[in-house]
């Protein structure tokens, strides 16, 4: 019986560095609020159905952002697409403060 040398364990693939990280949370969160900005937009303008055509537009909008990063969390995002993601958001959060 011979012996087979085990592959050493390759390094972590997922993660390409702390900074990464961060801006993949960060990415993770603005989405997040983002998405609620614009269904609290719907809501405040229109009511009910405000909800259901933003959520309509939500969708179109994750879509949008998968396709142009080639997924939701892109190892490799730039810095660039998490500070227009967050200028948004600050915009949507000031129609909502200014709307109510």
């Amino acid at each position: 019986m011979t012996s087979q040398p085990q592959p050493s364990s390759a390094p972590n693939a997922v993660s390409a560095g702390p900074a990464s990280d961060a801006k993949a949370f960060a990415a993770a969160a603005l989405l997040t609020f983002t998405c609620g900005m614009v269904v609290l937009v719907g809501y405040v303008m229109i009511g009910f159905f405000g909800i259901i055509l933003s959520l309509i537009g939500v969708v179109f909008g994750l879509v949008w952002w998968k396709e142009r990063h080639g997924a939701m969390l892109p190892r490799d995002l730039t810095a660039k697409s998490v500070v227009s993601l967050a200028v948004v958001a600050l915009v949507l959060f000031g129609l909502v403060l200014l709307m109510v």
